[in-house]
């Protein structure tokens, strides 16, 4: 039966994760959220109450609050993990649209939503793992899997002048960074999950350039995947990756590969 524990489980990515995973009845899904009524509520009323899933509440920025997500995770698994998804993430709305350079004219905000990222993206899951590796080692698949962006990616920056979304291109970057000391991770593509629904039209002409920037590196890129499609891809990947393999610290692709989109 196996082990799975999905961080960020309330909503897109997550969700999907947790839909696609808990449809298969000898799978056992715990999933990390900040606030467990909504998601309970979903399981309820779109899972008809999968008796697979167990969902926990717990801020991944808070050491204590994993120590003890991680005993109660021990209680329902019998102390094993097999694969951990790590995909909670933070997004900052202030870096999405506008070039590093301009974002120096907030200073405050600047530190305060970079600072954020890390928290978030970087040093979260740099606790998630570290609390959470007794149990991967503990279970039979042994996998953890970080959800990371081509946007962090050096060589595809600066070749496509991809401008954008600085302080959480930064922030994962510094993920795969931990990522790459503890085992195999995966860029999931470019992925529609709400997050650009409140742009403004200046700001969604700076998105427009991005795309430009994508459909320049990927001529066959027709825009962002939906999470089904996304969690699909990466499901595909996570199961055919293994340390044995040479796969452990690589920063691949939804193909496998280093091409993102």
């Amino acid at each position: 039966m196996p082990l799975y524990l999905i961080t960020g489980a309330s909503r897109g990515l997550g969700w999907g994760f947790l839909r696609q995973i808990s449809s298969d009845p000898e799978n056992t899904i715990i999933g990390l959220v900040r606030d467990k009524s909504a998601p309970e509520k979903k399981v309820t009323e779109e899972l008809e109450s999968c008796p697979n899933i167990h969902i926990l509440q717990v801020d991944i920025t808070a050491y204590e609050g994993l120590q003890a997500a991680s005993a109660q995770t021990a209680i329902i698994t019998g102390g094993g993990l097999d694969y951990l998804i790590a995909n909670a993430g933070f997004v900052s709305k202030f870096d999405a649209y506008d070039v590093i350079g301009v974002l120096d004219e907030q200073p405050a905000a600047l530190e305060g939503d970079l600072t954020l990222c890390f928290r978030v993206n970087a040093l979260g899951n740099i606790h998630l793992f570290n609390v959470f590796l007794p149990s991967i080692f503990q279970g039979e698949a042994k996998k953890v899997i970080a959800l990371s962006t081509g946007l962090a990616h050096l060589s595809l920056i600066p070749k496509y002048n991809v401008e954008v979304a600085s302080l959480y291109a930064i922030s994962k970057a510094g993920l795969n960074t931990a990522v790459s000391k503890f085992s195999a991770h995966i860029c999931p593509g470019m992925v529609e999950t709400g997050r650009f629904t409140d742009a403004t039209p200046e700001q969604m002409r700076g998105l427009a350039g991005m795309l430009t920037a994508f459909r320049e590196y990927a001529p066959h890129f027709r825009g962002s995947s939906t999470p089904e499609a996304a969690v699909r891809d990466v499901l595909s990947v996570m199961h055919r990756v293994s340390f044995q393999n040479g796969d452990g610290g690589t920063f691949i692709s939804h193909y496998r590969t280093q091409q993102f989109l």
